[in-house]
């Protein structure tokens, strides 16, 4: 049976898409848990029998990349642009071409195990016990990486092309993009993982949420073009409207979120981002367990 998904809750969706993407927070999982907890129809509609959900998350996904690309256009488009001259001079040296291959190569272990588990993330999405879950342990994978950290690496400002290129290489591209497969999970944070991930293969927290930045757009990318074709052939074309609010929402959400989160990572921690999933992920966890 299809079910109503309203303006006013395309909105909220919205919102909450758009504030926690790159917060460590888990975007999804938050999708999932903040709608069980307002209860009535908003909780039929993200249940696990309706996949419409799934597709809208990944709507609003798609519209929070658009930002995260805009806010880094330039480091996008030298990256390009400088990998593409130097393949054609062959200097595979090249610090451009070098960071775009450490981002291809960290990107392949998401991609990979997103198309081969498919099925089971589609099964347990919409589980906000199982949100409860992953957030609590997102929580408690933020903690570990500042404590086990903190001692082999300082807070450093500088966060550019030539930084990950001097400090990110092939070994640590492949360790950081299987962290980030955790992600897949609704409830750990892409961003917190991937970061964390960084931070334990020895970056600072400055080079650490820099690449996690990177790392971002072709994840999302990447889900959003395998898909969003659904949106034109489920029940989700009755729903086209809800969703274009929703992802403006989401895309004005994202520009205000990252642009506030480049800044904090330059000196601050994750530890205010852990302590707020332990909390919640906790008391959503007596609640819908």
């Amino acid at each position: 049976m299809f079910l109503e998904f309203t303006y006013f809750q395309a909105v909220i969706i919205g919102f909450i898409q758009g504030i926690t993407e790159l917060f460590p927070i888990s975007s999804l999982g938050h999708a999932i848990l903040i709608p069980a907890w307002l209860g009535g129809t908003f909780k039929d509609f993200i249940s696990e029998e309706n996949q419409t959900y799934l597709l809208i998350s990944i709507a609003m996904h798609l519209a929070s990349s658009v930002a995260l690309f805009l806010v880094f256009r330039k480091r996008w488009s030298n990256l390009i642009l400088g990998s593409i001259r130097a393949l054609k001079v062959r200097n595979f040296q090249n610090t451009q071409f070098k960071v775009l291959s450490y981002i291809v190569i960290a990107t392949i272990p998401v991609g990979v195990l997103g198309l081969a588990f498919d099925d089971y993330f589609q099964n347990i999405f919409g589980k906000p016990e199982f949100s409860a879950v992953f957030l609590t342990i997102n929580g408690l994978i933020l903690i570990g990486a500042e404590r086990l950290s903190r001692r082999d690496v300082a807070h450093e400002l500088p966060d550019s092309d030539a930084e990950i290129d001097h400090r990110v290489n092939v070994k640590r591209s492949v360790v950081i993009g299987f962290g980030q497969s955790l992600a897949l999970f609704a409830g750990i944070s892409r961003f917190g993982v991937t970061m964390s991930s960084g931070l334990l293969s020895k970056l600072n927290h400055s080079v650490a949420s820099d690449f996690a930045f990177l790392l971002s757009l072709p994840v999302i990318l990447g889900a959003s073009i395998v898909k969003l074709p659904q949106l034109f052939t489920t029940e989700a074309n009755q729903l086209i409207g809800q969703i274009a609010v929703g992802s403006i929402v989401s895309f004005i959400c994202t520009y205000i979120s990252v642009t506030f989160l480049v800044r904090w990572f330059k000196t601050r921690t994750l530890y205010p981002f852990a302590i707020y999933c332990l909390i919640f992920g906790i008391l959503s966890l007596l609640r819908f367990a």
